[in-house]
């Protein structure tokens, strides 16, 4: 199977009905956007999941990429996020069309699924009591070091499709002997082997790259099966560690 084959057909399927590609394209504010790098995920490697946020200043440059790529809306999957200060019906309306208009596209869908990112299980229980519905995903921090499984046991009871942000640990699991001792098995690279690793745990996940050799390594990964010795090995990996956003510094 192709790189981009793989891209296409390995989707989760949310409560809604809707497929979301299990793996996608992180983007950033933190260490630049590269416009050429994006077009080439998108037409090179068969990439079809791009996640941002308003707060990343990448909407106008993606509107850019997207267009360049020549790829329609309806192939793509496109992740957005509001910040606190657009919360509330109205607010959240006219911020979800703001960024629409900056990134070019008619809908994220305006909106056709609805997530939550940073959500701890209280967090999650509160929603569902004050709006009587759950999210369809809550995107989280997900790597060898850091698994909240009572997390992912939660979202799996409740429909709530469980998505990893900073699948290589912002690198620090790259050196990690283990991980390195299952790469040089299947004669793959440590980052391909983590984010296996996450994907084939059913993760959604996003790592993030502005190098184009970077990205296309990051989606060879639909090729080959980590042998469940392995999946164990690095699921015992778990040390706790945060290298994004540390959810338990807000209650």
């Amino acid at each position: 199977m192709s790189v981009a084959q793989g891209m296409r057909c390995a989707t989760v399927r949310l409560s809604n009905g809707l497929s979301i590609p299990i793996l996608g394209l992180g983007t950033s504010s933190y260490g630049g956007y590269s416009h050429d790098a994006i077009v080439y995920a998108l037409t090179e490697c068969g990439v079809r999941h791009i996640d941002t946020a308003q707060q990343y200043d990448c909407e106008e440059k993606l509107n850019k990429s997207i267009r360049e790529s020549g790829l329609p809306r309806s192939d793509l999957w496109l992740t957005n996020k509001l910040w606190p200060m657009d919360y509330g019906y109205q607010a959240a309306k006219k911020a979800c069309l703001h960024s629409c208009a900056l990134m070019g596209v008619e809908y994220f869908g305006v909106c056709r699924a609805i997530g939550v990112s940073n959500f701890k299980i209280h967090h999650l229980e509160q929603l569902e009591e004050d709006c009587n519905m759950v999210p369809h995903v809550n995107q989280v921090e997900y790597h060898p070091f850091q698994q909240p499984t009572h997390m992912i046991e939660y979202c799996h009871e409740k429909g709530i499709v469980f998505e990893g942000y900073c699948p290589l640990a912002r690198g620090q699991v790259l050196s990690n002997p283990t991980v390195h001792q299952i790469a040089e098995k299947y004669g793959r690279t440590p980052a391909q082997i983590c984010i296996r690793w996450s994907i084939q745990n059913g993760v959604v996940t996003i790592p993030k790259s502005v190098k184009k050799n970077r990205i296309k390594e990051n989606c060879q990964v639909f090729g080959f099966q980590l042998e469940e010795a392995d999946m164990a090995a690095l699921g015992r990996l778990h040390d706790g560690r945060h290298v994004g956003w540390d959810p338990r510094d807000v209650e």
